[in-house]
């Protein structure tokens, strides 16, 4: 399952308030990549298709493909930034990631407007960008986005043998249309490659040091920059941080998931009993999950608007278990539905065809950077027997996690992913400069070979630090966060030393930093403007529980992307 990418949730309001107004392969190697690149970037107007207002200004970052060949081909990053509103108070640049893989930071810049982030703006530029193969940055497709969006669709939180042969042969194919759309570039979308991009962004920024703040998966490519480049690093925030152990990316880490957001389902059950007088589905968590099976199967029998099945159903509800904004709207959801008005199901869950060609390119990102970061199972009785057994005790996500992963399963290996960059190059080989191409492929082609030959294939890069090595960072964990579940924070922490972590207790909204607990915005505040980090563990108290009705129309535009 892909971690939403954060802060659009509760501001995406106000920032398009303020956007409409004037004004290689080998993702375990730690080879050394090229020294950054001299040049800054140039930046000035923003494309049309960015959707961003004046204020912004765009620019653009060339990145090698491949590391291990700085001179080859060229792929092009794009880069926004709006600078520090105080001038003399200006420390440098705050460049942030949102998660995903596959979400893009392009629209960062405006949060400097919102009132928690104005002080921050006074001191930072603003710095987002699209990572490599998001948005218009070298982009990844597997799938026609009309495909990918089709509806309606099914899920089965205990599918039959049917069902799963089904999924199975979904995933084949799509697996099989990133190799054809991506070609030789596939295996060179990975978290590694990430981290590196980011320190040519910072060179490319001017910056000696970098200053980072990550969220969901933008803390796992930080925690590699931070392994890779610890001399780079100024201040970093990870919040909501993925676990970095080697054998939970990302097989194991997507398990449990499972496990972690059953329980958030739970804490919305559990919350809808309480208010049964305002929705009436139950006074029980099993009377509430009642109610969502049988509107699940009234759905599967006849879909609403004729695009609303199961599956957007539960596509809509899995958000319940990021951000507890959306419990309200949900729970009116559901009860409308059941009571005989579909009206805000429609609005919450209908797919908009307008959002499917970026859905598509996000969701190949996603499948792309986890299948050739690490080595999956490509057994599917392995497939079967874990995600069986956890749906025994957590139902609601797990299978519908499996099919989004399962493509994972039919990735080409490295050496396969090599063997198809050849066969590339020799359908050029009529070109007039492809002889020298061609020789360089077929190089690479017989090192990978012999690599694999000798060293098999590498596994993730293994996170840490030396003790003096890096500054002092900040990690930020809700206790019962579902998408990255808080055993990863105390997991980072560990692997780097002198780190502090700040935890929400009893809380489970997925992204804390700036949000609505002003324990943590302090905290998260002192350390970017004055390099203040509390202590080994500090704990803040949870954030009030939403009421009925309570912010509904401002959670109702706040959709994720991811």
């Amino acid at each position: 399952m892909r971690a939403l990418a954060l802060y659009g949730t509760i501001g995406s309001l106000l920032v398009t308030a303020l956007a409409t107004a004037p004004a290689g392969g080998a993702t375990g190697a730690a080879a050394a990549p090229p020294a950054p690149v001299p040049h800054r970037i140039e930046f000035g107007r923003c494309a049309a298709v960015e959707h961003l207002p004046s204020t912004v200004e765009c620019g653009r970052l060339t990145v090698p493909l491949d590391y291990a060949r700085p001179d080859g081909k060229k792929i092009h990053l794009t880069v926004s930034r709006i600078r520090a509103t105080a001038r003399g108070e200006r420390q440098g640049s705050l460049v942030f990631n949102p998660g995903g893989p596959g979400a893009s930071s392009m629209e960062f810049p405006l949060y400097g407007a919102l009132p928690k982030w104005r002080k921050v703006a006074r001191a930072y530029d603003f710095v987002g960008y699209a990572p490599r193969g998001v948005g218009r940055s070298a982009p990844l497709s597997c799938q026609n986005p009309k495909e990918f969006a089709k509806a309606p669709t099914d899920s089965r939180m205990h599918p039959d043998a049917a069902f799963k042969r089904r999924k199975r042969a979904e995933a084949r194919e799509y697996a099989r249309g990133c190799v054809r759309r991506a070609g030789a570039d596939l295996p060179y979308y990975n978290s590694v490659n990430n981290a590196r991009d980011l320190d040519m962004l910072r060179a490319a920024l001017g910056e000696k040091k970098l200053t980072f703040m990550g969220a969901s998966y933008g803390t796992y490519f930080g925690a590699l920059y931070a392994t890779l480049f610890p001399g780079h690093v100024r201040r970093m925030i990870f919040d909501s941080v993925v676990n970095p152990a080697p054998h939970k990316i990302w097989y194991r880490n997507n398990l449990d998931q499972d496990i972690a957001f059953e329980r958030r389902w739970g804490d919305w059950l559990g919350w809808v009993a309480r208010h049964n007088a305002q929705y009436h589905l139950g006074t029980t968590k099993k009377a509430v999950q009642q109610a969502y099976n049988k509107a699940a199967n009234k759905l599967r029998r006849t879909p609403l608007n004729g695009k609303i099945g199961p599956g957007q159903l539960q596509s809509a509800f899995l958000k319940t278990g990021y951000n507890d904004a959306f419990w309200p709207m949900r729970a009116e959801a559901l009860a409308g539905y059941l009571h005989g008005n579909p009206k805000p199901l429609i609005a919450q869950a209908l797919p908009r065809d307008a959002g499917a060609a970026a859905d598509e390119n996000s969701n190949a990102v996603y499948t792309a950077v986890e299948c050739n970061d690490a080595p999956w199972p490509h057994d599917w009785r392995t497939w079967n027997r874990d995600n069986t057994e956890i749906a025994r005790i957590a139902p609601f996500e797990t299978w519908d996690n499996a099919w989004m992963n399962l493509p994972c399963a039919y990735w080409p290996d490295r050496p396969a992913s090599a063997a198809a960059e050849l066969d590339d190059a020799v359908r050029r080989a009529d070109h007039p400069a492809a002889g020298r191409d061609l020789a360089d492929v077929a190089g690479h082609v017989a090192r990978t070979q012999v690599d694999d030959a000798l060293h098999g294939r590498r596994g993730p890069l293994d996170v840490h630090t030396e003790p003096g090595a890096l500054p002092p960072v900040l990690l930020l964990a809700a206790e019962r966060d579902a998408a990255t579940p808080y055993r990863g924070a105390l997991e980072l922490q560990r692997r780097l030393p002198g780190s502090s972590l700040v935890t929400e207790n009893g809380a489970g909204t997925h992204g804390v930093a700036f949000n609505d607990n002003a324990c943590v915005n302090k905290y998260a505040e002192a350390y970017l403007l004055h390099g203040k980090i509390p202590a080994h563990k500090v704990y803040c108290a949870p954030r009030a529980e939403p009421l009925p009705g309570q912010q509904a129309t401002r959670a109702q535009h706040a959709l994720p992307g991811k």
